[in-house]
């Protein structure tokens, strides 16, 4: 491939990148107003300033759009500590995740109102149950060996996230995301380290 070729694909990934995100600002913004059901493909196409063409040559309607907007918002978040070289002992980024979503009460009631809180919390926690496997395999040896144990734990320790997280947003955030993260982490590692210890016991 020859450089101007290359550097002509970087414009139009840009491009469809940028058109993405109009769609999905747009779409959010509508969410913020009123019920989803009532959202129409136009609606979200006239905010955005997007032809229905376009729209149509990336996804199949509303539902489509806000599943693949969620989709790579989570995916970023999940991988955050990794795709940045993080050295630390953190295997999900509770407090840059707390700060993002605590002035988003309202699209949360949003979400629930239209029927996708579920379906947003099922991608959420499958993306961040991967990123804390990952992280789990690189920071603790013993579960860099065992990944049936470090799959299902990473789940649970997803779950376990997103349920602090309401816990946190329900009770009108009685504590900082910095101090959410520590009091995550902590929850994390008393459980790792159990693990550990009953394994150690048990080759005894």
């Amino acid at each position: 491939m020859s450089e101007k070729t290359t550097v002509s694909a970087r414009k139009t990934d840009r491009r469809i990148q940028r058109t993405r995100d109009a769609l999905g600002d747009a779409l959010l913004t509508l969410m913020h107003e009123k019920p989803f059901d009532t959202i129409t493909v136009q609606d979200v196409l006239d905010l955005a300033e997007v032809s229905r063409s376009t729209f149509y040559a990336h996804f199949r309607d509303k539902e489509d759009l806000f599943l693949s907007d969620a989709d790579e918002f989570f995916g970023h978040m999940a991988n955050l500590l990794t795709n940045r070289g993080e050295v630390s002992n953190r295997v999900a980024p509770v407090r840059e995740m707390f700060t993002h979503v605590s002035d988003l009460g309202k699209f949360r009631d949003a979400l629930v109102a239209s029927g996708k809180f579920q379906d947003a919390m099922e991608l959420a926690q499958e993306h961040f149950a991967r990123g804390i496997e990952q992280r789990l395999a690189s920071l603790s040896p013993v579960h860099a060996t065992a990944s049936a144990s470090r799959a299902a734990l990473a789940y649970a320790f997803a779950g376990a996230m997103f349920s602090l997280m309401s816990w946190w947003l329900d009770h009108d955030k009685p504590s900082s995301p910095a101090q959410m993260d520590e009091v995550f982490h902590q929850m994390v590692w008393a459980g790792v380290n159990g693990m550990v210890g009953q394994t150690a016991s048990t080759a005894v």
